[in-house]
């Protein structure tokens, strides 16, 4: 998609929490860090996909850069791809303080990046997916599976829910967000229901299989949270 169509979805226009502010980005880690351990996280997915030294990655909704960074320590470059010139602008001095220097990042998204080099190992996102509406995850999921290797691994970990009692998980999560994060977490978490875009499981599966991608292992935590580990088909 390098002509963008007049009718294409706007990635770059916030949807639930803004983070186009400065305000909202330099409050991301320390928000987060009430209920995740994103260093943490991180590790563990590079764990899983053990990048060698000469890979590249491709993280799409890179966000205050943490795991663009972790990443970059194993590998030979890293390409964070952000739609938040603020949170672009954070990670970049979040990098520079850790000593990276082998991170592009690109205020972009997943329609509208243009990636320029040989095919890539990895293409990885993390609770940034749910940004797109189901008809433009299958474009981004095509885009995706260009830039890969044959053989290439894609990990998406983001709000999927299981269709069997969904509306009973979703609060139950809001439940758990409200005691770890009080009326913050819980109003974050119902605005991302009530205005985002995430997706039942059994949709992510057929986006995947019909746009070029085999599913080596998939779990959905408490009904809502969703990982996927991918290769090229």
């Amino acid at each position: 998609m390098k002509d963008i169509l007049s009718w294409q979805y706007n990635e770059f226009k916030q949807v639930g929490k803004d983070y186009s502010l400065p305000s909202e980005v330099k409050m991301y880690d320390s928000r987060h860090s009430d209920f995740r351990d994103i260093e943490k996280e991180s590790d563990a997915v590079l764990d899983i996909l053990q990048p060698g030294k000469n890979d590249v990655i491709i993280d799409f909704g890179s966000g205050p850069g943490t795991f663009a960074i972790q990443a970059a320590l194993r590998c030979a470059k890293v390409y964070a791809v952000d739609v938040s010139q603020p949170m672009i602008d954070y990670a970049i001095i979040k990098a520079e303080k850790a000593g990276v220097s082998n991170i592009e990042f690109c205020h972009s998204g997943f329609l509208n990046f243009e990636y320029k080099g040989p095919s890539v190992d990895f293409i990885t996102t993390t609770f940034a997916f749910h940004h797109l509406p189901d008809f433009w995850k299958g474009i981004a999921l095509k885009r995706m599976n260009i830039m890969l290797k044959p053989g290439g691994q894609l990990f998406i970990h983001d709000a999927i829910i299981e269709e069997h009692h969904a509306l009973e998980n979703i609060a139950a999560l809001i439940e758990k967000l409200a005691a770890a994060g009080g009326n913050f977490l819980q109003e974050d978490a119902e605005g991302h229901f009530r205005e985002e875009f995430s997706t039942y499981d059994w949709i992510m599966d057929g986006l995947l299989s019909r746009t070029g991608f085999a599913i080596k292992s998939k779990n959905i935590e408490d009904g809502v949270i969703g990982t996927y580990y991918c290769t090229k088909q």
